[in-house]
């Protein structure tokens, strides 16, 4: 795959992302601990795929890293928000197995290639 394939491809699906979590905020209980934690999940999600179209805008090897960073955090928060809604017993673990298995995928990605982001490299 093309760098600008695998570019758009991780565009869409972290856009994706974002929207299947807009989908199930709006399906949460209407209880306080739902909605709270359903706003912080539904936060950190957009901003993974905001914070990755910014990364593929990044104009230094300093800027994409930094960036990058970013996507790697909000990723993971987005993780830890899944597993509080089912840890907390709010949502079903098989309704979001899916939304895990994604963001999962996707912050292995992310962090490889922040890894494969040396600091000799960046300027």
């Amino acid at each position: 795959m093309e760098k600008v394939e695998f570019v758009q491809q991780m565009q869409r699906r972290t856009k994706e992302l974002a929207l299947r979590v807009i989908r199930l905020f709006r399906s949460l209980p209407k209880t306080d601990e739902a909605r709270i934690i359903g706003r912080q999940l539904l936060r950190s999600a957009t901003s993974v795929a905001a914070n990755y179209r910014a990364v593929c805008r990044a104009r230094s090897q300093a800027e994409y890293f930094a960036k990058l960073s970013i996507v790697v955090e909000e990723t993971d928060e987005t993780l830890f928000w899944m597993e509080l809604l089912t840890e907390a017993e709010i949502v079903p673990v098989v309704k979001l197995q899916n939304l895990i298995t994604e963001a999962t995928e996707l912050l292995s990605v992310f962090s490889t290639a922040r890894k494969n982001t040396s600091t000799d490299k960046r300027s």
